[in-house]
């Protein structure tokens, strides 16, 4: 009689997935590089990171701070926090001194920085207030005539002028040149807007990365159209003209343009859309949308916090990541569906209670329920844990349609500590998230800049961090599981090991 032949283990490897969050395409079908879920990792070029932390960095404000503004002056820049309809200034770190503007009606303005022979102002309009002016030393308001400036939201600046949106109009008005007051004059687009509406916002797109001829002034409504002029002076038919209008899927938020390198980009119905391609498709190519990758998600999220104040864009250079704030709930459980700029690469952060971004001298900030955070500037989230989680796409180890079990798992990290690790594998499209309790007792390192040498203790250099973990699983698919919780300290996924036991078909 023949002996039963015993099961032969298989050691695979499989990167980390660097493709990032995939929320577009069937399951079975998705790279071994990409991810159905990918939280608080950050998929960089050759590996994932564990996402960096924030600090609160302004504190003692009260209520929700609903707006940040970045005043950038000749010889002085400020931070201010606009929160429970005061001002506050917030470019120092600490508890924050007295408001510096108080009895505002709301604290959802927008603003831009002007520079004119008088100096250098911050200007900022919310539509219901008057529209306000400092000059880094005081605040003051700006006298306006030709139009109710109460009335006046969201300055920007195209051909050394200013531009206001009118609230709940199809007009904007403009500032004579080099302006902070005087008469303004109206462009009204209400004869070209088919589908009526209101303006939502406005901004400048500058198609040759630069400041020239291919500078554009772009208008778009809460209805999806968009109007696009090109010149210098409204009031003149000569150096004036429209370029077109077109219809995309309506803007998600007031803040849903936002200038970016030689593109406009545009929060809307249709995802996180470029301004070019979106002109260009007339939305027959749904995947002009740099949001392609992640568009289920996208959609659901719009869907359900679609009206929720805070969605806006952010770009932050210094580590090539594009950040698009999700509201879910102000001041709670707000998400950031972070892209490498690089890759391309999506992933999905949690533990930032953002509702609003900003950058101050090349750093990022956001505002939250009585602070104002310095974000990716710790290993922690406010001296808490950040925890990680990542379920790779599934794979079928080159062997569809053939059973395995799935007996170990070996995630190699690159680490300077000793971070808590979960490994796991989930089975045939079984999606759901592992319910892993991790701890970790975090040591404490010295900061650079406020630390006594020689005194302080430093984080050492990278490790490699190897350990194998018991798998319990059979099935034809497998999808790695990787967890962590982690402060203080860098945790790097660089790939994961399985072994597989081959079995039969059936």
């Amino acid at each position: 009689m023949a002996r039963a032949k015993r099961a032969v283990s298989q050691p695979v490897s499989l990167p980390a997935p660097v493709g990032g969050w995939n929320a577009r395409d069937a399951l079975p079908s998705m790279a071994p590089s990409d991810a159905v879920i990918l939280e608080n990792w950050y998929p960089a070029t050759t590996e994932v990171a564990l996402r960096d932390g924030y600090e609160k960095h302004a504190t003692g404000i009260t209520g929700q701070v609903e707006t940040l503004m970045a005043y950038s002056g000749a010889a002085t820049d400020k931070l201010f926090a606009i929160a429970g309809g005061s001002v506050y200034d917030a470019t120092s770190s600490g508890a924050v001194g007295a408001a510096v503007v108080t009895g505002l009606t709301n604290s959802r303005w927008g603003y831009c920085n002007i520079a004119t022979a008088g100096g250098n102002f911050l200007s900022m309009a919310n539509g219901v207030d008057a529209p306000m002016n400092y000059n880094g030393t005081a605040w003051t308001t700006p006298t306006i005539t030709g139009v109710t400036a109460t009335t006046l939201r969201d300055p920007v600046l195209y051909a050394e002028r200013q531009f206001f949106i009118q609230d709940n109009t199809l007009k904007v008005w403009y500032l004579p040149v080099d302006s902070i007051a005087g008469a303004a004059n109206v462009v009204d687009v209400s004869s070209f807007m088919t589908k009526g509406g209101y303006i939502v916002a406005h901004g400048t797109w500058t198609i040759d990365a630069g400041q020239g001829v291919n500078d554009h002034y772009v208008i778009m409504t809460n209805k999806g159209q968009i109007i696009v002029y090109q010149g210098i002076d409204p009031s003149s038919i000569t150096t004036w003209s429209m370029v077109g209008v077109w219809d995309i899927g309506s803007p998600v938020g007031r803040r849903s343009l936002y200038k970016y390198a030689g593109d406009m980009l545009i929060v809307c119905q249709d995802g996180v859309v470029p301004l070019s391609g979106a002109l260009q498709s007339s939305r027959v190519q749904p995947r002009v949308a740099i949001t392609d990758k992640i568009q289920f998600a996208i959609s659901a999220a719009i869907t359900d916090y679609g009206t929720n104040f805070g969605w806006q864009l952010m770009y932050v250079p210094g580590i090539n990541q594009l950040w698009l704030n999700v509201p879910v709930q102000e001041g709670q459980n707000q998400q950031q569906y972070a892209m490498n700029t690089i890759t391309g690469a999506w992933c999905n952060y949690k533990g930032w209670n953002a509702n609003c971004m900003e950058m101050f001298n090349d750093e990022p900030y956001f505002g939250g329920d009585g602070f104002v955070a310095h974000a990716w500037y710790s290993n922690a989230d406010d001296g808490n844990n950040i925890t990680a989680l990542g379920l790779q796409a599934f794979n079928n180890f080159n062997s569809a349609g053939t059973l395995k079990r799935f007996t170990m798992s070996r995630p190699i990290f690159r680490t300077d500590g000793a971070p808590a690790i979960y490994a796991g594998i989930n089975i045939d499209f079984n999606t759901d998230a592992p319910i892993a309790s991790l701890n970790f007792t975090p040591s404490t390192f010295a900061k650079w800049d406020s630390a006594l040498w020689d005194a302080g203790k430093w984080g050492g250099a990278l490790s490699i961090l190897q350990n194998w973990q018991g798998l319990n699983g059979v099935g034809y698919y497998g999808a790695p599981i990787v967890q962590t919780a982690a402060s203080g300290i860098q945790v790097r996924w660089v790939s994961t090991d399985i072994v597989i036991e081959g079995g039969a078909i059936l």
